[in-house]
């Protein structure tokens, strides 16, 4: 029954869609004044005049609602987090291997007061709200959280600029130091753990933008498995006999109807809506009842 009615689900729902899509067509023949809504509230990828970014194919992550706009080159194992937004509309932004652009981090260039691109090398963590505008970011060198790196400045490899720190223009950040305040200055050689600690989070960044990549990627059944994965988790004795499967498992001994092993997987509302509605009938009634008091 469980499969006969999923099937109806199924049915109804790509039904109603395209009748959505057929009144939606529909709608816009006949309007006078044309409009087409984004679905879409963010393009991560912008061409300016007919330049747009270039991403290595290893590239490890680029979230799905950070904006790369014009020439922006992103090199193997490099990544830019949510809400970032990297802009090369007047000159080009270069970006090594192994980097990272943090949440909300803003690389832009310059053309009106200088001509400076700006370059950003390997291993290199731009931390998140930090401003990196039309500098040069060498090799395993980090930008703090909210820090600002102004242009024409050069921040030299196995350097730290603190969190919230503002590098003037045309500072130089010299290596195996740490630059702190506003404006920033020199405050003391890094030992070196601290310089060890540079790479060790490159590292650490490349590894968890491996994790974001594979969930951004999920389409909508994935991730209704997944939810049934970890509720069934939640509430199942892990000694019960009947478990279900997982990629890999031979299902020949426990499988019912192609579905799995009994439990949970039978008892959602998707894989079973009328068995679903029964169990929870008198729930509903209650919430509903409750909504109107």
């Amino acid at each position: 029954m469980s499969g006969i009615g999923g099937r109806v689900v199924l049915a109804t729902s790509n039904a109603v869609r395209k009748l959505g899509n057929v009144l939606d067509n529909v709608g816009a023949m006949i309007e006078v004044a044309k409009y087409s809504e984004r679905l879409v509230p963010s393009t991560r990828f912008v061409a300016v005049d007919g330049v747009g970014p270039k991403t290595d194919p290893e590239c490890a992550f680029v979230a799905p609602s950070a904006s790369l706009v014009g020439d922006v080159s992103l090199g193997k194992g490099s990544s830019v987090w949510y809400g970032a937004a990297i802009r090369a509309d007047v000159n080009p932004v270069t970006i090594g291997e192994n980097s990272s652009i943090g949440d909300r981090a803003v690389v832009h260039v310059a053309k009106i007061q200088g001509d400076y691109p700006t370059i950003i090398g390997n291993n290199v963590t731009v931390g998140p709200g930090a401003v990196v505008h039309a500098a040069t970011l060498k090799d395993n060198c980090v930008v703090g959280a909210s820090a600002q790196v102004l242009d024409g400045s050069v921040v030299e490899p196995n350097a730290i600029v603190a969190a919230g720190a503002v590098v003037t223009p045309k500072s130089v950040v010299k290596a195996n130091q740490l630059w702190a305040g506003s404006p920033a200055k020199m405050v003391r050689e890094l030992t070196a753990e601290e310089v060890a600690s540079i790479l060790d989070t490159a590292e650490d960044t490349l590894e968890l933008a491996f994790v974001h990549a594979d969930e951004c990627a999920k389409d909508t059944e994935t991730l209704h498995e997944d939810a049934l994965e970890y509720e069934d988790t939640r509430i199942r004795d892990p000694e019960y006999i009947f478990q279900p499967p997982r990629k890999g498992d031979d299902l020949e001994e426990t499988d019912v109807s192609g579905l799995g092993s009994p439990g949970l997987v039978f008892d959602d509302a998707l894989n079973a809506p009328e068995k679903w509605l029964k169990e929870n009938e008198q729930r509903i009634k209650d919430k509903f009842q409750k909504a109107k008091e």
